[in-house]
């Protein structure tokens, strides 16, 4: 993986926490936040970000900082397709 690739996946993974820490205790993103965030153009460029939020998003449900939901329930990030949104951890 260059080193590129991994400051982008950094980038998205402190994008995601720094959204939902400006948001509130319940509040969700969605990965397209995050994305757009990293990408910062006025263009859709940010749409070639979303599989990379979506893997940043499952690296840090990994790391117990987030949960992926559907539907406002949290799913498994390995079997979830589609429409997804990220969240605090809820203890």
């Amino acid at each position: 993986m260059g080193d590129n690739v991994r400051q982008t996946d950094r980038r998205l993974e402190r994008a995601i926490l720094d959204l939902l820490e400006r948001r509130g205790p319940t509040a969700t993103i969605c990965p397209s936040d995050a994305a757009r965030a990293v990408y910062g153009g006025d263009d859709d460029g940010w749409r070639a970000l979303m599989e990379p939020a979506r893997r940043a998003a499952r690296r840090l449900v990994t790391a117990g900082e987030v949960e992926i939901t559907r539907r406002g329930h949290p799913v498994d990030p390995a079997d979830v397709r589609g429409p997804i949104r990220i969240r605090r951890v809820r203890r």
